[in-house]
C-alpha cells in the first residue's frame, strides 16, 4: 500500500542504533541511558506487596490518588511549589509520554515552538505531529550554556512554546539562577507557555541547586513540568512519569494523556508512593552519581579523551579531537565495533547536525562496568 508518512525524516533512534550495534559485537554499552544495577529491593517488594493485595486493575486516569499526593508533598518540600493533586497533578507512562502529551495538547498547526540543541529526539517529532514549527537555537559551545539573546531573536507573535531540559541530555548541563532570571524576563507579558523536561531534577552535582521552573511562581504558571520516577529509582523499564502543571493546562493535557496510554502501572504507583516516604530513596542521588561521574572521570583520566564537565544527569561527554578527525557518528561507530564500547554520538540531536568531536557516555553503570569500559577506552 502507498502511504504519506507524517514523520517522513525519522527513522529508528540513534538509542536503537547504538545499543543493538553494541549487541551485535560485544561491546560495552555506555549509550543508552539506563543502569546496570539492580532496583532496590525494599520497592520490588512493595510492587510485589501491592500485586498480592489485588492492586492490578486499571488506575484512575489522573493516577492513584496516593502517589499524586506524595508528589505535591515531595514538590512542595523540595521547590516551595503547591499543587493540587486532584487537578493539577497527572501521572503518566514515564517522562515520554508526558512530553508527547504536553505537545500535543497546546501546539496547533502553524505555532512555533523553540527548541534548545542539542535536543532530546522526542521533541521534534511531537512538535511536527501537532503541524507546529520547530525553531532551533543551538547552545554554545563546550560550556553548553544557552544564548538568550538568540532565543530573543528567533522569537515571533507565533511562538507557542518554549522547551527546556535541565539538568540537559544529552551535555549534562543545567540551567543557572541567572538562566531563570532571563527566561522570566523573555515570557513576561506574552502568552509563551514553558514545557521544562526535569527527568534528571535529582541527578545535579556539585553543590548545585535545581532550577526547577516550578520554583518560581512567574515561569510555574504557565509551565509543563515533567518528571520521571524511572531515573530516580533506577527503573527506566517500569516507565512511570509524571506532569505538574496549572488547573488549566492540566485539563488539556489530560484530554489528550487519556486516549494515549490512560493510565499507568497501578500496582507500581502505589509502590513508588509508599517507597517515596523514604526520603533519602531520592536526596541522596546527587552524591551517589557524582561519586560515580568523578570515577568514570578518574578512570578515563590517562586516555585521549578530555572530558567536558558534567554539571548533572548520568552522561558525560568527551573530547576526541585529539584521536581523530572523524564525524562523531563515525567514530561512534567504529568505537563500538574495534573499541568496545558504546556511545552516543550528539550531532544527531541537532536539526543541521553540528560535529563537535565529542560523544556521550552513560556513567549510570556498576563500578566494574566502568573499569572494563575505561580500560578500553584508554587504549584508543
Amino acid at each position: 500500500m502507498n502511504t504519506r508518512s507524517k514523520l517522513p525524516d525519522v527513522g529508528v533512534t540513534i538509542f536503537t542504533v547504538m545499543s543493538r550495534l553494541a549487541n551485535e559485537h560485544g561491546a560495552i554499552n555506555l549509550s543508552q541511558g539506563f543502569p546496570d544495577f539492580p532496583v532496590d529491593p525494599g520497592l520490588i517488594d512493595l510492587v510485589s506487596a501491592h500485586m498480592k493485595n489485588g492492586r492490578n486493575q486499571y488506575a484512575p486516569m489522573q493516577g492513584v490518588p496516593q502517589l499524586r499526593e506524595a508528589i505535591a508533598l515531595k514538590t512542595k518540600e523540595l521547590y516551595g511549589a503547591v499543587y493540587d493533586p486532584e487537578t493539577e497533578i497527572t501521572v503518566t507512562s514515564g517522562g515520554t509520554e508526558a512530553l508527547f502529551a504536553a505537545i500535543t495538547a497546546v501546539v496547533n498547526s502553524g505555532d512555533e515552538v523553540i527548541i534548545l540543541e542539542p535536543a532530546y529526539d522526542s521533541y521534534v517529532p511531537a512538535v511536527a505531529l501537532a503541524g507546529g514549527i520547530p525553531v532551533f537555537c543551538p547552545m554554545r559551545h563546550p560550556e553548553y550554556s544557552v544564548d538568550w539573546d538568540m532565543v530573543i531573536d528567533r522569537l515571533s507573535s507565533r511562538t507557542r512554546l518554549i522547551i527546556l531540559n535541565t539538568p540537559h541530555n544529552p551535555t549534562g548541563a543545567v540551567l543557572s539562577a541567572a538562566d531563570i532570571d532571563a527566561l522570566t524576563g523573555i515570557v513576561a507579558g506574552t502568552d509563551i507557555l514553558i514545557l521544562s523536561d526535569e527527568v534528571y531534577e535529582h541527578v545535579i552535582f556539585d553543590g548545585r541547586v535545581h532550577h526547577s521552573m516550578s520554583r518560581c511562581p512567574e515561569l510555574a504558571s504557565r509551565s509543563f513540568v515533567v518528571g520521571s520516577f524511572g531515573k530516580t529509582f533506577h527503573a527506566t523499564g517500569w516507565k512511570v512519569g509524571y506532569c505538574l502543571a496549572p488547573a488549566g493546562l492540566s485539563e488539556e493535557f489530560r484530554k489528550v494523556h487519556q486516549y494515549l496510554t490512560f493510565a499507568t502501572s497501578t500496582p507500581v504507583q502505589h509502590a513508588i508512593a509508599d517507597f517515596l516516604e523514604k526520603k533519602e530513596t531520592y536526596l541522596g542521588l546527587p552524591l551517589f552519581y557524582q561519586r560515580k561521574r568523578d570515577y568514570f572521570l578518574s578512570l578515563v583520566r590517562d586516555s585521549r579523551f578530555t572530558a567536558i564537565p558534567s554539571a548533572g544527569t548520568y552522561f558525560q561527554m568527551l573530547d576526541y579531537s585529539l584521536i581523530s578527525d572523524e564525524r562523531d557518528l563515525d567514530f561512534a561507530r567504529r568505537l563500538t565495533v574495534s573499541g568496545g564500547v558504546a556511545s552516543i554520538p550528539p550531532s544527531v540531536f541537532y536539526d543541521k547536525p553540528q560535529d563537535k568531536k565529542v560523544l556521550r557516555f552513560c556513567f549510570a553503570k556498576k563500578n566494574e562496568t566502568l573499569e572494563r569500559a575505561a580500560e578500553r577506552l584508554c587504549k584508543i
